[in-house]
Formats: structure tokens, C-alpha cells, sequence
């Protein structure tokens, strides 16, 4: 299957020469969908992952239903604000400011083994943040995943570190 063709593409949102790669067509196909989540898990053999770590928002559904086929537990990596026991917290920066990812200290430990999934890498800032949010837990990031990778900016790049894949590709913005 092409999960590109599943993939909408919005010129001019949301501004003026962003051509947005909207999944939210690829999740109303339950074909596509099924699919890009045997896809991801595939890539998840031989990384002993131990638990499954989403970011908000997009990052839930991809993550939540990986877990669920991999009988893993599925933790949420959210906005500041959003979790109501005590958190560790990442700042990273924007494009004109910073914000803010938050994670429950209890969701992981120093034994867990975690993959992070999201819709899609851009500049790359909200998965480093992420990568940095799942150590101050003391637990490690096996890797990370995404639907999709935007190359022209770079963000893959920059968590190269963390064993990033994906499983397709957009140039440009």
C-alpha cells in the first residue's frame, strides 16, 4: 500500500507557503490505518521495548494502538498543564517562543526500554524534547518512530541519536 496517497496535503495552512501533510485522512481509511500500524510494528522487532510513549496529540493514536497490538503499556507524553500527578518537564523551542512536554514521573522507570511515536518529524524540537523528557525518568529510548518525515527540515537530524525511522516522506515544507 502507498500511505502517501492516503495522506492529504493542505497548501497555505496553517500559513502562507506550509503545505500541511494531514493524516487525518490516512486514519479514516481502517485499511491505511491497520496497515501503517503492522508497518510500525515491524519496525519494533529486536528493540525490546518495554513500553510505548505518545506525544500529544496526534502521537496518541499511532502510539495507543501500537501498544494495544503489542500488549504493551502506552504512556502519554503531554503539554504542560495537562497531567494531574507530579511531572518531570522539557522545554524546547519554537519557532517564536518555547513550550513545554510534561510526563508523569511514575509512568517510567530506569528498567523500561521505550519506544516514542508521533505523526510526523518536522524541525525535530518536540521529539528531542520527548527523547530528553523519557531519561530524566531514568529510563532509555529505544527509538523513535513517526508516520511521517519532512527531510527539508531537518528533524530527524537532530535525535539521531535516538534510532529515529518512519515510514514515509515529504519534501518541502
Amino acid at each position: 500500500m502507498d500511505i502517501k496517497t492516503t495522506i492529504q496535503t493542505i497548501p497555505n495552512f496553517p500559513k502562507q507557503g506550509i503545505m500541511f501533510r494531514d493524516i487525518t485522512t490516512l486514519i479514516e481509511n481502517p485499511t491505511a490505518f491497520s496497515y501503517v500500524i503492522n508497518q510500525l510494528k515491524e519496525k519494533t522487532t529486536n528493540l525490546n521495548i518495554t513500553k510505548i510513549a505518545g506525544i500529544e496529540s496526534r502521537g496518541f493514536i499511532f502510539g495507543a494502538a501500537l501498544a494495544k497490538d503489542l500488549n504493551l503499556p502506552f504512556i502519554l507524553i503531554r503539554k504542560k498543564g495537562k497531567l494531574p500527578a507530579e511531572t518531570f518537564s522539557e522545554e524546547y523551542e519554537l519557532e517564536y517562543g518555547t513550550d513545554c512536554v510534561e510526563i508523569h514521573k511514575s509512568s517510567l522507570n530506569q528498567e523500561d526500554q521505550v519506544l516514542i511515536i508521533d505523526d510526523l518529524i518536522a524541525t525535530g524540537g518536540t521529539a528531542l524534547a520527548a527523547c530528553k523528557l523519557v531519561e530524566k525518568t531514568g529510563a532509555k529510548v529505544a527509538s523513535c518512530s513517526f508516520v511521517v518525515n519532512l527531510p527539508d527540515l531537518k528533524g530527524a537530524s537532530r535525535i539521531v541519536d535516538y534510532n529515529p525511522s518512519w515510514l514515509v516522506e515529504f519534501e518541502g515544507d
